[in-house]
């Protein structure tokens, strides 16, 4: 079943942008790993969060991924640029109206 996590990412300030680059690199290994769908936004009205939409195969597939030697090096390369402020929640996907039906 699709697993969906989606999450809001504090930067420090004038730091969003960096952010942004670090996550948004393109990477073969977030989808070999099962990852489906990866998107990095932001927002106007909030200057210091980086919002996040992922979609992977399953959650096992999204835990496995936050082993990953590429992932990991991003992560860390990312930390010093994050306020500790982060939001989010996780859920299973059980359908859309994009997909399916007759």
């Amino acid at each position: 079943m699709t697993f969906a996590n989606v999450g809001t990412l504090g930067a420090t300030p004038g730091s969003r942008d960096e952010l942004v680059a670090i996550l948004t690199r393109p990477s073969a290994d977030l989808a070999a790993a099962g990852c489906l769908r990866y998107d990095v936004g932001v927002a106007a009205d909030h200057p210091d969060t980086v919002f996040v939409v992922e979609l992977w195969a399953d959650a096992e597939s999204h835990h496995a991924s936050l082993g990953l030697p590429s992932v990991r090096a991003a992560i860390d390369e990312a930390m010093p640029l994050l306020s500790g402020e982060m939001g989010g929640f996780r859920f299973d996907v059980v359908g859309s109206p994009l997909e399916g039906g007759s």
